[in-house]
């Protein structure tokens, strides 16, 4: 079956901000795969190129070398079937939860009324019904998530991808806003690319996790099979024999890796 989103043999090196007249190399000689319907996560230590393999499979980000493919075919440009959720807000605070949804239908021009029922339903899907009218300003940060999850998902996008978008919520509104991940995916079996720092997150949402290295030129060193069952509670399958195997064998292989990140981190500090 040919996959979703397949990234062969890329890198991605920079202009140094601090020294121009230096490059470095973010990620490198990475091969990663993400089957149509599949759920694949990557955890890493901070500043490892996470991001920068989400923006390479967005086409937001063209690689100094390798290769990106869609479903078999060749990435050229922003990638027309995937959406991408962001970590940090990305709602128009000028704009109510039932616009910020709309945006992106009517940007692809979806006939407002169709763009007004589709946005409501996946409102309603998030549980955020009777919140349409409220305005970001007017929301707490789990209620901002789901619109921006709406706001990803309204589009039908055949790829999710997704930047640490709970990483800034408290425990519980997290659990929820993962479970309600989790119970939409498994409706659409879409394929998706979810990037954290949180293996515990990891483990219990995907099909797979991928460990990368601490940078410079990250690269893959583990990936992972999650042969726990479905559907899952994220909190409750924590608790399982398996859950915590799994989490001591990816964490025997990234516990270096975060390690060397935390010290290369003192070094420029």
């Amino acid at each position: 079956m040919t996959a979703a989103l397949e990234l062969q043999g890329v890198a991605c090196t920079f202009t140094d901000r601090h020294n121009p007249g230096q490059r470095y190399t973010a990620v490198k000689d990475v091969t990663l795969t993400v089957g149509a319907g599949e759920f694949v996560s990557v955890v890493g230590p901070t500043g490892c190129g996470k991001s920068t393999l989400l923006n390479v499979g967005a086409g937001l980000l063209t690689p100094s070398t390798g290769s990106v493919k869609v479903f078999g075919e060749p990435l050229k440009g922003i990638n027309q079937r995937a959406g991408y959720m962001f970590q940090a807000e990305s709602l128009m605070p000028w704009r109510t939860a039932l616009a910020n949804v709309m945006a992106g239908l009517e940007f692809h021009g979806v006939p407002i009324e169709q763009a007004r029922s589709q946005s409501e339903d996946w409102l309603r899907r998030v549980g955020l019904g009777g919140f349409g009218d409220r305005y970001p300003h007017q929301m707490s940060g789990g209620m901002r998530k789901r619109v921006s999850l709406a706001q990803t998902l309204v589009l039908d996008p055949d790829i999710i991808l997704m930047d640490e978008p709970f990483s800034a919520l408290d425990i519980q509104t997290r659990q929820l806003m993962e479970n309600e991940l989790l119970a939409l995916w498994q409706a659409k079996k879409k394929a998706v690319l979810f990037i954290t720092h949180d293996l515990d997150e990891a483990i219990a949402m995907s099909d797979r996790v991928v460990v990368l290295s601490a940078g410079p030129g990250s690269h893959p060193i583990g990936d992972f099979s999650i042969d726990i069952d479905r559907p899952r509670d994220v909190a409750e399958v924590k608790m399982t024999p398996r859950f915590i195997d799994l989490h001591q064998a990816i964490w025997a292989v990234l516990r270096e890796e975060v390690l060397k990140g935390y010290a290369q981190q003192l070094q420029v500090a």
